[in-house]
């Protein structure tokens, strides 16, 4: 990866539905260079998909919860079959294993405090849980999906 590889991923991360000729002036490269280039960061895995992010609120989905768990059990069956039920829950849109005191962390978007309960009764019968914990998000001050892209390991010379 080197600098036009960077400078690429900055604008993607910022508008993916860029045009492929705009995205190859603006990176100074002509559109196939800049397709290949786009193509490669694809294939290995450091563009994993391009989304559309969507207003939760506008979809009815003005509650975030992020909910602690701390698991009753710590075997590779038990988290399968923990991620496997928590996954097919659509309003939990992030899990997240932790260390610490706690052992997930997940990230729930629903409509309401009765939507919230509906989730919470479903995941309380996906696996035996120790303890659940439930912080309701008040307001959001930061939230990107773009990554830093300072620690990106650069390689000089490539065309």
């Amino acid at each position: 990866m080197d600098k036009k590889d960077i400078d690429i991923l900055e604008i993607l991360q910022k508008d993916a539905t860029i045009a492929l000729a705009d995205l190859a002036q603006a990176v100074h490269l002509s559109v196939t260079p800049c397709w290949r280039r786009v193509q490669k960061l694809r294939e290995d895995g450091v563009i994993l998909k391009q989304v559309s992010i969507c207003n939760p609120v506008k979809l009815n989905l003005g509650l975030t919860v992020m909910v602690t768990l701390k698991a009753a059990q710590h075997n590779e069956a038990w988290m399968q079959n923990f991620i496997g039920g928590a996954s097919a829950i659509p309003e939990i849109v992030e899990i997240l294993r932790m260390s610490g005191d706690i052992d997930y962390l997940l990230k729930v978007h629903v409509p309401d405090m009765a939507g919230f309960d509906s989730v919470y009764k479903k995941l309380v019968k996906v696996a035996d849980l120790q303890d659940v914990s439930s912080s309701f998000v008040m307001e959001v001050l930061k939230s990107t999906t773009a990554l830093p892209l300072d620690y990106a390991v650069l390689k000089q010379g490539r065309n």
